[in-house]
């Protein structure tokens, strides 16, 4: 089983930062693609930021050049840099990996439980 554990989240006031982290444990043959989402209430998940296993990234445009999503491989982590937050950010945030437990594996999605960020002042 792939478990994903997330940290960091909590109150920041409008224009302030927070830093999340979500570690993958258990069995981990291969970690890829991992990202960020979101939901707007009743609504499904949102992607706000993925990053590739090389690095490379993509954003939702609410949150380019204030978001930086990075990743340590050696440490199966991933983070997200929240700078300048918004009220409108204030979401429950959700990690996701798409990983295999084994070589024989098709690669699948695993998702954390979520961590509320509010954004109030």
């Amino acid at each position: 089983q792939v478990q994903l554990v997330e940290s960091g989240g909590g109150l920041a006031q409008p224009g302030g930062s927070l830093r999340l982290s979500c570690a993958a444990s258990g069995s981990i043959y291969s970690l890829y693609e991992m990202g960020w989402y979101r939901p707007a209430p009743g609504k499904e998940r949102n992607l706000v930021a993925t990053i590739t296993r090389d690095g490379m990234t993509n954003y939702a445009d609410s949150v380019k050049g204030r978001f930086t999503i990075s990743r340590d491989n050696a440490k199966n982590t991933m983070y997200l840099q929240m700078n300048s937050l918004k009220p409108e950010d204030t979401a429950v945030y959700y990690c996701k990996a798409i990983a295999k437990q084994f070589s024989t594996d098709n690669p699948r999605a695993y998702w954390g439980q979520g961590t509320q960020v509010t954004v109030s002042s």
